[in-house]
């Protein structure tokens, strides 16, 4: 199985109390997804994260086909970190862990390492170059964006 990664760094303008609170609630989700996946979370939205959790979406994963996907929130330090694994859907291996480290009291960094395998050998590992992970790339810059606009924040250095 060919495992792949990927690895997003962001300054969000926020304190991490504030960035923490928007991340840890699921309905939030919609608003960091290109709306061309046409993401829908079929789980409770309402309830806040909590370790143990399992939040299930219906993704579309190329033109005309969709697909479900359920996550389980695996790991959570407050403040600090969450996981989400994914339990059914389209990888064959899904380990998202999102960081948060406090710069100041105004700042907050966020790091995602994503550990996915698409499964299928070599065919998974050309999949994943020529349209997977550039997908990956497109989605995790569209997400860095909204949060830009979610967290206008002050002057950038």
């Amino acid at each position: 199985m060919s495992v792949h990664y990927l690895k997003r760094e962001q300054i969000i303008f926020s304190p991490i109390e504030i960035v923490w609170d928007y991340f840890s609630a699921p309905e939030n989700l919609n608003n960091l997804t290109p709306p061309d996946m046409n993401f829908e979370i079929l789980t409770n939205p309402l309830v806040r994260m909590f370790e143990g959790q399992l939040i299930e979406y219906r993704v579309q994963i190329f033109p005309g086909i969709r697909t479900l996907w359920l996550t389980e929130i695996s790991h959570i330090r407050q403040l600090e970190y969450f996981v989400d694994e994914q339990r059914l859907g389209p990888y064959a291996f899904w380990y998202h862990e999102h960081k948060f480290i406090k710069i100041n009291d105004n700042q907050t960094k966020m790091i995602d390492n994503v550990t996915y395998s698409i499964g299928y050998g070599f065919v998974g590992s050309l999949l994943n170059y020529l349209f997977i992970g550039k997908k990956l790339s497109e989605i995790f810059d569209f997400r860095s964006l909204k949060i830009t606009e979610l967290f206008p924040g002050q002057e950038r250095q």
